[in-house]
């Protein structure tokens, strides 16, 4: 993709992003995760009705009486986009690729984070991760963050997603949102998963496209090829359809109990739909229980 490609892509992606990001999605935004974060404050002696669970020890131990920790509301948020560019994304058969879905709900979260001036960071990873933008304020840095989901080409094609989350815990020192973009096409990321979403909070957006569950209804063999691993294949579509929708079904009912088993709500795109739509829902169904 050529350099002016790119920016007007860029462009077209700031116009669209921002307007719906204004009119639909900052409010729930602001409201599902500013005041989730706590900061320490200072220390003060120990009065009745103080939570046990805030007393902090050492300073406890060296003046011989209870202290407490005080906390108070952070007022800016850290909003990490992790995404999955492995050689899977690069498929659609839909209205677009699941590369473009993920830079569109890449954009809006980027925006959400400038228009509520909280710092935005970008991970993107294959089989580890290949290119990381420290979290920062500004235009300019959102920007550069859409510009890279767009246009970066990544040097794996496989997909390591364990791996890549237990780098990012260890490289973000403070707790932030982690929004991982992928298509979870891989294994025996559970621990890593978990373990993240101990320490931050993290949310999945699993992205999808209608071929990988449903063979197309054809009478016809056809010839595949994985695009990570580059293994090939051959489907009698009438004979294999059936088995194919089951093992996919069973796949993506093992990953929904992965989420669950994790705490985890997934949201899950689909490229054959609109984008945005299933993140829009996520954070009014988010803020709507918040509420309550």
């Amino acid at each position: 993709m050529l350099p002016q490609e790119i920016l007007a892509q860029v462009r077209r992606l700031e116009i669209v992003t921002s307007r719906l990001v204004a009119e639909s999605f900052s409010g729930d935004y602001l409201s599902v995760f500013k005041g989730r974060g706590m900061e320490f404050a200072s220390v003060r002696a120990y009065a009745e009705g103080d939570d046990p669970r805030d007393i902090d020890r050492n300073v406890s131990a060296r003046a011989g009486s209870p202290f407490v920790r005080q906390y108070v509301e952070e007022r800016e948020l850290t909003v990490v986009v992790a995404v999955d560019l492995s050689a899977s994304l690069s498929f659609g058969s839909a209205e677009r690729l699941k590369r473009e879905s993920a830079t569109e709900i890449g954009a809006a979260l980027a925006f959400a984070a400038l228009q509520n001036n909280d710092k935005v960071g970008l991970a993107v990873f294959t089989d580890g991760i290949e290119r990381w933008l420290p979290p920062r304020k500004g235009r300019r840095h959102v920007l550069a963050v859409i510009r890279e989901i767009l246009a970066y080409e990544p040097r794996g094609r496989k997909t390591a997603i364990g791996p890549s989350l237990e780098r990012l815990a260890r490289m973000l020192k403070r707790r932030c949102i982690i929004v991982v973009i992928s298509d979870f096409r891989d294994s025996g990321f559970t621990r890593a998963l978990r373990l993240c979403a101990l320490k931050h909070e993290l949310i999945p957006i699993v992205i999808e496209d209608p071929r990988e569950s449903a063979l197309p209804a054809a009478s016809a063999i056809v010839s595949v090829r994985d695009p990570e691993t580059g293994a090939t294949g051959v489907f009698d579509l009438p004979q294999d359809a059936p088995a194919f929708a089951r093992e996919e079904a069973a796949r993506r009912a093992e990953l929904d109990k992965i989420f669950r088993s994790s705490g985890l709500e997934a949201v899950t795109v689909t490229t054959g739909k609109p984008s945005l739509d299933p993140l829009l829902a996520f954070f009014r169904k988010r803020a709507k229980r918040r509420s309550r």
